[in-house]
């Protein structure tokens, strides 16, 4: 053997044992820690799963005893053949135990769903809140089981936040770890819900945690599989929709129609997310000028489902026999066309009165109906080239969802797994892909995100919008006893001059004053009442507060991209 492919080897040689002790190292150091942490994410995709299986079992008892049916799958055909008076009387009812639930239970009667998980996430270290939770749980399974017109996922996903948490507060974990195990009980509920692992995965990192780091992906798809065990479990491995043999997607004649129909499914995602922030406001009008106690409220909601189902009993509950309909192409283009729009009015009802339940499971529904509407009138228009109009269904449920998510990775990946069809592929990604891209730019992203800026918290636009809102000035200022506060006849002149800024007050509110003023510093005050003087504690120094904000920026850059 020649000297320098001897010496080659040597080489590699080397370098293979030092890369052995090294990963030997890690082992020993830190392998432990993530067996543990990795067997933690087990437990809480185990536990996820099963409250997502028994929200699910427990919605399915409610249906079954108040209406009387042992099919909840085709609730709406049963309802059909009740007396008018049950039709209005139960969801009625439903809303009134809801109502009465999140009024005792929560201090502004809101169900928590998807966007308190998403704000737990990012601004309170992968807690949520524990009371309200439970609390929101139990409304909306009252909702769902009652009649209401919205999805089991958001409740399903809120919970699996309040079993994370309560581990996260039990293991005092920090702010990544507790995202993290977050991230596990969301891909969990998900995947449990759905019997979708992969998009329970992708659910969580994209939606949920907002970014896709190599140290979170392990841990949450460990969690995802446990909680589609456990859907297996109890039903098996059938998908939630069965599917007719779809024509060939003649490329490059039927492309066009499926760009126009990811349009289409966009605007109409813009409208139902609109529809629900106006029934709201509304809502908060109506109570607001009538004094109406605020558990009436999802009774009155209810009521009105109960008198659109005396007609239109297809918008009773979460819809999945109507989806499955579009879907098999069972519907007439007028029948779908109805639907669609009464499914929005229903949802908007449903939410808007504070009822409880999720967005994704309706947005299935009307886009599906949507997508069959327009594959009518598409294959109408060119039958001798065009596919299947349940193909424009398929595309359709998943250009919806995927907008109203502002998910398009996981809704895509979500669709393939409820209907098992994965071959047509380029038809659902291409209307997925212009709906999500069209109602992005009209909205904040997605329904969570806008549900979360009318809060007043700007997530949507990134950490360097929100990281502000997390530091508040009694935590950044230096207290003027502090050897380097700033000089206190200066404060208070500043004080009688109007700049100062409450303790109270964030950075958000802070960095303007900066700006607008030109100061080095602002006075830090307590104000107790409007006629007692402010008490000065402190000092916000505009650097300690550039600081702060750099710190956070860089802690989150360097989470996101481990």
């Amino acid at each position: 053997m020649s000297e320098p492919t001897s010496s080659f080897l040597s080489e590699q040689w080397k370098m293979a044992t030092s890369a052995l002790r090294e990963g030997w190292m890690v082992l020993r150091d830190k392998g432990p820690g993530k067996v543990t942490f990795w067997f933690i994410a087990l437990l809480i995709g185990i536990a996820a799963g099963f409250a997502a299986l028994l929200f699910r079992k427990g919605i399915n008892l409610l249906q079954e005893t108040l209406y009387g049916t042992e099919d909840t799958e085709r609730l709406h055909t049963f309802i059909s053949g009740l007396e008018w008076y049950w039709i209005i009387l139960i969801p009625t009812f439903g809303g009134l135990v809801s109502g009465l639930i999140l009024h005792h239970f929560t201090n502004d009667a809101r169900a928590r769903s998807v966007a308190d998980v998403i704000v737990g996430s990012a601004l309170h270290d992968g807690r949520v809140e524990t009371r309200a939770g439970i609390a929101s749980a139990f409304a909306s399974l009252v909702t769902l089981g009652t009649g209401g017109s919205s999805g089991r996922e958001g409740p399903v996903v809120h919970l699996a936040a309040v079993i994370s948490a309560r581990v996260s507060h039990r293991i005092n974990a920090d702010g990544i770890t507790g995202r993290d195990l977050l991230g596990c009980a969301v891909a969990a509920a998900v995947s449990a819900s759905f019997n979708a692992p992969i998009a329970g995965a992708l659910f969580a990192l994209e939606v949920v945690l907002r970014h896709f780091a190599v140290h979170a992906f392990a841990p949450i798809v460990i969690a995802s599989v446990a909680g589609t065990v456990i859907n297996r479990l109890e039903f098996g491995g059938v998908t939630e929709f069965k599917l007719p043999e779809m024509g060939d997607l003649q490329f490059y004649v039927e492309l066009p129609a499926f760009l126009m129909l990811g349009l289409t499914c966009g605007l109409v995602a813009v409208v139902l997310m609109r529809a629900i922030f106006w029934a709201d406001d509304i809502g908060n009008h109506i109570q607001s000028r009538t004094k109406l106690p605020r558990y009436i409220r999802p009774m009155v909601a209810g009521a009105a489902l109960g008198i659109i189902a005396l007609w239109f009993p297809h918008i009773i509950g979460v819809g999945y026999e109507t989806t499955s309909l579009a879907l098999t192409g069972e519907l007439a283009l007028h029948e779908a066309t109805v639907f669609a729009v009464l499914k929005v009015l229903a949802v908007a009802i449903t939410l808007g009165g504070r009822m409880g339940g999720g967005v994704f499971s309706p947005s299935l529904m009307i886009g599906a109906l949507v997508g069959l509407s327009f594959g009518f009138i598409a294959t109408g228009f060119f039958p001798d080239v065009s596919g299947s109009s349940s193909l424009y269904a398929l595309a359709g449920m998943g250009a919806v969802a995927a907008a109203v998510l502002g998910a398009p990775i996981s809704t895509t990946l979500i669709v393939f797994e409820l209907t098992g069809d994965w071959q047509t592929g380029l038809a659902v990604m291409v209307a997925v892909s212009l709906s999500t891209a069209l109602a992005s730019n009209i909205v904040d992203r997605s329904f969570f995100l806008s549900q979360i800026e009318r809060r007043g918290v700007h997530l949507a636009a990134g950490p360097q919008a929100y990281l502000l809102a997390m530091f508040t000035a009694a935590k950044t200022m230096r207290p003027i006893d502090d050897p380097r506060a700033a000089d206190n006849d200066r404060c208070w002149e500043l004080i009688g001059e109007g700049n100062y800024i409450d303790s109270a007050a964030t950075l958000e509110a802070a960095m303007p004053m900066f700006e607008k003023s030109g100061l080095p510093f602002l006075p830090v005050v307590t104000l107790s009442t409007e006629a007692a003087p402010p008490e000065l504690l402190g000092a916000l120094f505009h650097v300690d507060a550039l600081r702060a904000y750099n710190r956070a920026l860089a802690a989150t850059a360097a989470e996101e991209h481990s």
